[in-house]
């Protein structure tokens, strides 16, 4: 008698049925070992799309400059770097043809008072050409202008967020002003939030404002370049590089696009994600043992049963096949299982963080577990197929 693979799938859902405890915990094994994988994975996954997003919004011609070696040497040195830009050079990169904006920046986190309320936030100071750089949108009001950074004007312009903290409605804060460390500066637009923590908490001023009581020495952490025509991005960084090397060491500075430190994470991101699988893929292999322990024990309990059905006629190859399937169908039920706990979890989460679900999730869920019910319920299955028909019936 030879049993049709849709009988022995029938027979294992009928056991499944009859033990729907047993089915269940052994079946949660595989569950949390997948559902692991996953949500590790997916994490580094909105982790990569996060700082993406970051990145994007620098923009696609800019090309930042900064102290130490930077991107160049593998990591961002600018605050252990003793290097500092100055006036001098913004003024060396903006007779540059190629470039068409420059924008140092002078950074700082100190405690912002209007009449209402107190907010601790981020001083950006730098040049009139920040807002067209990063494309920052108005919501009321103008940009400072080039006349106020010459003369040091004591005004500026606010995200969204820092307005909203200290005048309710952002709207409101055009033409009043902001008080930090005995400083009032008026206020001449307010900016839509760009996504950019650091920018969407801000005051932006001209930094020749800042050197009265900031930034005494009058030095830059940053200075930040674009260009129009994507294809003169090149031709420009080269430029830049040529022009500092003419007062800078090679490792006194770094020249990147938001492009460069995007490959090297992808990068990161591959080897992040290889170690997280390879993790998770603990909680697989202890899901698979409990596996091949319950079939052990199923085989145990079923004996009888394999002595009738071999009795009847069934050969080794229907025995082992059944209690292969049956392993499989565990563990195919256990890997579906937890793709669809993780595909819930990253839609609930989703809307507050990029987290992300590719093929290769999808692949581990039902090839991996498919891969470990084979695995592990081949070696119980083949001692039930080997068991002697008259032994197994008289069995108790």
């Amino acid at each position: 008698m030879k049993y049709s693979p849709q009988t022995t799938i029938k027979s294992a859902l009928t056991d499944f049925k009859r033990n729907k405890i047993r089915t269940f915990l052994t079946a949660l094994g595989i569950t949390v070992g997948v559902l692991s994988v996953i949500m590790l994975i997916a994490v580094g996954i909105g982790m990569k799309n996060y700082i993406s997003s970051q990145f994007e919004n620098l923009g696609a011609n800019i090309i930042v400059v900064i102290p130490g070696e930077g991107a160049g040497g593998g990591g961002f040195s600018a605050l252990a770097s003793s290097t500092r830009f100055h006036e001098s050079d913004v003024r060396i990169l903006e007779r540059i043809d190629e470039v068409d904006y420059v924008a140092p920046a002078y950074i700082f986190n100190l405690k912002f008072e209007s009449k209402q309320e107190e907010k601790t936030g981020t001083i950006i100071g730098t040049s009139e050409s920040y807002g067209q750089l990063f494309a920052l949108e108005l919501i009321r009001g103008e940009f400072f202008d080039k006349t106020d950074v010459s003369t040091a004007a004591k005004v500026g312009y606010m995200s969204e967020t820092l307005a909203r903290d200290l005048y309710d409605m952002p709207a409101d804060a055009v033409g009043r002003y902001v008080k930090f460390r005995n400083t009032r500066i008026r206020i001449k637009g307010v900016v839509k939030n760009t996504g950019v923590p650091e920018r969407d908490n801000a005051l932006f001023v001209p930094y020749t404002t800042t050197y009265s009581s900031l930034n005494p020495k009058k030095e830059f952490f940053a200075i930040y370049t674009g260009v129009t025509d994507s294809g003169k991005v090149s031709t420009a960084k080269e430029e830049i590089e040529k022009e500092l090397l003419k007062d800078y060491e090679d490792d006194e500075f770094g020249i990147f696009e938001p492009s460069d430190l995007l490959e090297s994470l992808d990068q990161i991101f591959v080897i992040l994600n290889a170690v997280v699988v390879a993790i998770g893929s603990i909680s697989l292999l202890v899901g698979g043992i409990g596996i091949m322990n319950i079939m052990y024990a199923t085989v145990n309990e079923r004996t009888n049963e394999v002595g009738i059905r071999r009795a009847v006629g069934a050969t080794e190859e229907d025995i082992l096949n059944q209690f292969l399937t049956e392993s499989i169908l565990l563990s195919l039920i256990g890997g579906l299982s937890g793709l669809a706990i993780s595909l819930l979890i990253v839609l609930i989460v989703r809307p507050f963080f990029p987290l992300g679900i590719n093929a290769l999730s999808v692949g581990l869920a039902l090839g991996v577990s498919t891969i470990i019910g084979v695995f592990f319920g081949v070696f119980p299955a083949k001692r039930a197929a080997k068991l002697p028909p008259i032994e197994a019936i008289r069995y108790e």
